[in-house]
């Protein structure tokens, strides 16, 4: 009876350490938050797809991050309508200078918006608003979570623009593999290695380009695009994948696809939202935020937690 006692207590006990793993305390500080899409929508856009006071929830999205006062902030693409017309910009600006008054640091990536149709005044109003970007790719590290940022837009790259990226991800990536000071690595670009969108494709090339080193590299955990204007989760070969093109930009219906992986967040389908991370030792825990229907508040709607090596 005393062993068997003692068995109990010992199954018990091993139980509560997973349960208390898998859930950690909400007490820890916002490490960083992440919005894509948060253009305003075009013209040409709306006749295909529905708007829905879009500029208010940005302009709500921009303050409910304010709130949580992250370390950092990602914005990842799409995040003006037309980046080479400075009124695009305005609203943005004063978030930007918001953020930067209460010390939240923010970096951002180059969507198909930014650059589109006079991409080297789009590339300039763009390096203003975001001097650590990096057109072949940077990297920033927050805490001991290591962000590698690439250029998604590869037909505005050159042939040796695109190899001076691919050389420099895969040297940064064994690079931080190998550092002792780094938990774990988050690879970012606008569009999406997998979606079901209806309106955009998955990227070939950047599945091409990105994705075996990232699949290879035990440290590289989460892989988080935009360009779909949606919320989906896949996870393929026990690794996790986001697209968190909710920002603003005009909802994408969605419909399953034979050739993507299951998408796990399924019933979490807002039509807008942002994501934030916090860490508990070597647990990621993610949070999408939704806007409610009514736009009267943003609620968790969807949560996920992710193990560094």
């Amino acid at each position: 009876m005393k062993y068997l006692l003692l068995f109990f207590w010992g199954v018990l006990f091993c139980k509560t350490s997973v349960a208390q793993a898998a859930r950690p305390d909400s007490a820890a500080a916002v490490l960083m938050d992440f919005v894509s899409d948060t253009q305003q929508p075009l013209g040409v856009e709306k006749i295909y797809l529905k708007p829905a006071q879009n500029t208010r929830a940005t302009a709500m999205i921009f303050s409910a991050i304010l709130r949580d006062k992250p370390a950092a902030l990602f914005m990842l693409g799409d995040i003006v309508s037309l980046g080479y017309r400075n009124k695009k910009w305005i609203k943005t600006d004063r978030f930007l200078d918001s953020a930067k008054r209460q010390g939240t640091k923010v970096y951002g990536l180059m969507g198909n918006h930014d650059v589109m149709a006079r991409d080297k005044k789009g590339e300039n109003n763009f390096q203003k608003r975001f001097p650590a970007h990096n057109r072949t790719g940077y990297l920033q590290v927050i805490d001991s979570i290591a962000l590698v940022l690439l250029n998604s837009n590869f037909s505005k790259l050159s042939v040796k623009e695109t190899d001076r990226q691919q050389q420099w991800y895969i040297k940064t990536i064994d690079s931080l593999n190998h550092h002792a000071g780094i938990k774990g690595i988050i690879v970012a670009c606008h569009h999406p290695i997998f979606t079901n969108s209806n309106m955009v494709k998955p990227s070939a090339t950047v599945r091409q380009q990105f994705l075996t080193l990232f699949m290879a590299t035990p440290k590289c955990v989460l892989f988080i695009t935009g360009h779909a204007h949606a919320f989906e989760h896949f996870r393929y070969q026990q690794k996790d994948f986001l697209v968190i093109g909710g920002g603003g930009g005009l909802h994408q219906p969605l419909s399953a696809k034979a050739n993507m992986p299951a998408d796990i967040a399924a019933a979490y389908k807002p039509m807008f939202h942002y994501l934030q991370l916090r860490r508990y030792g070597s647990l990621l825990q993610l949070r999408s935020y939704h806007l409610a229907a009514d736009f009267s508040t943003f609620t968790a709607g969807y949560s996920a937690v992710i193990a560094t090596p």
